[in-house]
């Protein structure tokens, strides 16, 4: 069910196996290529075109927003555990958050006053996986950060909803933050270019977030320079590194939990030391797999893309999560913090046994936007700062710029660019006059 590896011995075998396609098939980008280029030139009758055509869904420019009043009814529809739930998630989401707000900063001399200054986007598009996908927990995690940034409109994507929208819960998660009026029923390709480039219904945005299937990631890539994008994510992922005190019920549980989601998930526990048993990780997660509701991904996923790791020492399991640079990172080991503190290529640490990757996803208030495919070596979790914009802001007085004006002039002379040196040679001599 699991591929095993010894490291540092099946190290350049690892090395393979950890390695993902990132590049989407010819005929998925020329299928984008040409939903965009559409979108671009038609504009909402494109995106009703293509909404009918993959979601099976007529739609009219007046039914593209859905109304406010189905997101409030699926709001009270909940069931209180659950509105509870989203309730504390909001709050602590907030809460973790508000810390990363930055202000900029001004630096002053007797000659020159220098500021960075940092504003928020002015309008941001969140994509909602829809079809089967019931998703609430990405509209807290994408929108509240904009939201605490300050940014001015932020509206919501998702595909048409067939049965019974007013209990759609990402739709009753739009109204407890305040964006009820903002969302949209359209999804896929056409959704991502239509905030791109706007449409007669749909504002143009400046930046796009939230995760999607091929198409959605496919059209964020293609269309990253027209919009910002938050990243091109890639199947989720965990890593776990585990010592003999790890519970293999607990280990099998959390693989598990990351291996249901579509069936192309990479799950790697990491087990220090010859002792370390994992037929007893195996026989566990054959028998939580026997009454799992999602059997079928989750059996896809270990069998695709499941690895046990046998490493000899801490230090080696340390090596393997910096090469695998994991989205998801579980440590279950006498002293987790010790592990932890050496790792940097990652994108969320749970420490202890008691630490289920999940309370990430839903509750704990750290964002679960995570960098996937070993890319946390260079990307960062969502947060405030992706919703954020700074500018440089520069004055001089006359006797600084006679000051810097030699320095500058030699600068600008020694790259063969002469106007630049006189455009400040011609202030200081005005002055000499």
């Amino acid at each position: 069910m699991v591929k095993y590896f010894e490291y540092p011995r099946d190290r350049e075998g690892l090395v393979r196996a950890f390695k993902r396609a990132h590049q989407p098939s010819p005929e998925v980008v020329v299928a984008v290529e040409k939903i965009i280029r559409a979108v671009e030139r038609e504009g909402d009758r494109a995106v009703i075109r293509f909404t009918k055509k993959f979601d099976g869904v007529a739609l009219t420019p007046e039914t593209l927003r859905v109304s406010s009043e189905v997101c409030r009814r699926a709001w009270r529809s909940l069931e209180n555990t659950l509105a509870q739930a989203l309730t504390l998630a909001k709050e602590r989401i907030e809460r973790f958050h508000r810390k990363q707000l930055r202000k900029g900063y001004v630096l002053r001399s007797s000659g020159m006053q220098l500021e960075q200054r940092v504003r928020p986007l002015s309008r941001v598009g969140v994509y909602v996986p829809g079809g089967r996908a019931v998703y609430p927990s990405t509209v807290l995690m994408n929108a509240i950060p904009a939201i605490i940034a300050g940014v001015r409109e932020i509206l919501i994507v998702t595909p048409p909803v067939h049965d019974h929208p007013e209990q759609f819960t990402p739709f009753a998660v739009a109204h407890l933050i305040g964006l009820g009026k903002n969302v949209f029923q359209v999804g896929g390709a056409q959704a991502v270019a239509a905030l791109a480039f706007g449409t007669e219904t749909i504002p143009q945005v400046d930046k796009v977030v939230g995760p999607g299937n091929i198409y959605v990631a496919t059209a964020k890539r293609l269309l990253y320079g027209q919009i910002d994008i938050d990243s091109v994510a890639g199947e989720s992922e965990v890593l776990i590194i585990a010592d003999k005190t790890a519970r293999p019920d607990f280990l099998a549980a959390d693989l598990l939990a990351q291996a249901e989601h579509t069936g192309g998930e990479t799950v790697v526990l990491v087990g220090i030391g010859a002792d370390f048993d994992f037929d007893a990780v195996q026989r566990e997660l054959r028998v939580q797999l026997q009454n799992a509701p999602r059997r079928k991904q989750a059996l896809s996923s270990l069998r695709r893309s499941g690895f046990f790791v046998r490493v000899a020492t801490p230090e080696e399991a340390v090596e393997v999560a910096e090469l695998k640079a994991p989205e998801h990172l579980e440590i279950m080991t006498r002293a987790p913090e010790k592990l932890a503190d050496r790792i940097c290529n990652v994108g969320a640490i749970f420490l202890g046994a008691f630490t289920p990757e999940a309370v990430g996803d839903y509750i704990a208030g750290p964002n679960h936007v995570l960098p996937t495919g070993g890319t946390a070596r260079f990307f960062s979790p969502l947060g405030v700062d992706a919703f954020l914009k700074s500018s440089n802001v520069l004055r001089y007085e006359p006797k600084q710029l006679e000051k810097d004006a030699p320095f500058v002039i030699a600068l600008a002379e020694s790259e063969g660019l002469y106007a630049h040196a006189e455009s400040v040679r011609i202030r200081t001599k005005k002055r000499a006059k």
